[in-house]
């Protein structure tokens, strides 16, 4: 089947001025057809240029006026540009019959186009485009109301691209398999920021790599290249961590020895009986708290995921929180910034006995652990802490695990000299051997 043509012819006219002696030059651009419209349009673009100078051809009457008054075209040379007496007026029409040359060519090629063409034109425009450039871009327009954490991560990645590609361009034309798992390799293999000695821990490279994937994933969506190559990438795995927390003897251990910090003091143990993370806690205000019949609870917006969360607390949770203030101030007002939280912290622990590497986020830890210790299932305790995925809770069960093993070989019996305990040995046909 033949494809129909819009034949577009585009064309310098003349347009006399109202009130002044002279013409303006314009371009007449006819037939245009709309998209979802068979019926043709005209459109005049104005060249800003005028003349008062034209040839008028003698021979080409265009119409005549009600006194009499006839007028003329104007005349041409064998390029079809407009004659001008003037030199001046002569460039305006080589430069009004230059435009057309340039809008007659845009509409016939726009009229050979298919719709394949046109989509394959498309592409090849948004390929030259920045890919880097979109990742930042896309960290504004995805995390705007995000937790700082989050943003910084997207800032880093944004920092390493750059020093991946030496440059802070890279098109999206050039997005494939093999520039991921390059990107993934110089990650391994990177060195840390913010004047930091060493290279990026697994963990940390496994995070930047999935905002890189993500960002690739959102490349395809939004149409920069055709294949989903993100998901033909395997991420960076991640490597089992420690997590440092407090048996429960512990807790008890810290909750009787004084802390310099009064506000420390509660907050942290507040955060050992909720698992509320540090950034929640400091931003917690009285009209977040609640109470239904005899139970109390907080209704909050998670800093770190942005949901919205509903958690019930103990009363000893909330008997940390002090004495009810104004709904709009800060329960934990006046707790250390978490920039230095870690100098009263670590003295603290010192004073109670305690030997190990304890953080604040470790009280967080310490929540999870003793809560599967004590028999919470997953589930439940995914939801208390706020995950969006039972899988992060999953770490805490493997620490349970292991408590279990070793309270297995907590004890031994004392057998003495009766060897009833040991396995007989059996021969072939099942019989004891004597």
């Amino acid at each position: 089947m033949r494809r129909k043509l819009a034949l577009t012819k585009v064309s310098v006219k003349l347009r006399k001025k109202e009130f002044h002696e002279g013409w303006y030059l314009y371009l007449d651009i006819y037939p245009i057809y709309q998209p979802g419209s068979d019926k043709p349009q005209r459109i005049r673009e104005n060249l800003h240029r005028d003349i008062t100078t034209p040839v008028w051809d003698k021979s080409q009457p265009c119409k005549t006026d009600k006194d009499g008054t006839i007028s003329y075209l104007p005349k041409r040379n064998q390029n079809g540009v407009i004659i001008c007496r003037s030199a001046v007026d002569q460039e305006s029409c080589i430069f009004a019959d230059n435009v057309r040359a340039l809008r007659q060519h845009e509409y016939d090629n726009a009229s050979l186009y298919s719709e394949t063409d046109a989509a394959q034109a498309e592409l090849n425009e948004k390929g030259k485009q920045n890919f880097i450039q979109f990742v930042k871009d896309l960290s504004k327009k995805k995390h705007a109301r995000s937790s700082e954490s989050i943003i910084v991560n997207w800032n880093r990645v944004y920092d390493y691209l750059c020093l991946f590609a030496k440059s802070d361009y890279i098109p999206f034309s050039l997005l494939s398999q093999k520039l991921m798992e390059d990107f993934k390799m110089y990650l391994l293999t990177a060195p840390r920021g913010d004047k930091r000695k060493g290279l990026l821990s697994q963990n940390t490279a496994n995070t930047y790599f999935a905002i890189f994937k993500c960002a690739v994933h959102q490349a395809f969506i939004d149409g920069y290249i055709t294949v989903d190559i993100a998901a033909k990438v395997k991420g960076v795995p991640e490597e089992e961590v420690r997590r440092e927390h407090l048996s429960l003897e512990e807790l008890n251990q810290l909750a009787q020895t004084p802390c310099d910090n009064p506000i420390l003091y509660r907050a942290a143990l507040f955060s050992a009986l909720t698992g509320l993370r540090l950034c929640d806690i400091t931003k917690l205000k009285w009209a977040e708290l609640a109470k239904e019949g005899e139970h109390h609870r907080i209704n909050f917006d998670q800093k770190k995921t942005g949901g919205v969360e509903y958690m019930p607390i103990s009363p000893q949770a909330y008997k940390l929180c002090g004495e009810p203030r104004e709904p709009q101030q800060i329960v934990f007002e006046g707790i250390p910034d978490k920039s230095v939280i870690s100098r009263p912290i670590k003295k603290w622990i010192k004073a109670a006995g305690i030997t190990k590497h304890i953080t604040f986020h470790c009280f967080r830890h310490t929540y999870a652990t003793i809560q599967l210790t004590e028999g919470t299932d997953l589930f439940t305790l995914s939801k208390m802490m706020g995950h969006t995925n039972v899988r992060t809770t999953q770490v805490y069960a493997k620490v349970v695990d292991k408590k279990k093993e070793a309270a297995a070989d907590a004890f031994t019996i004392d057998f003495g000299n009766n060897t009833q305990q040991e396995e007989p040995d059996n021969d072939i046909s099942g019989n004891s051997s004597k």
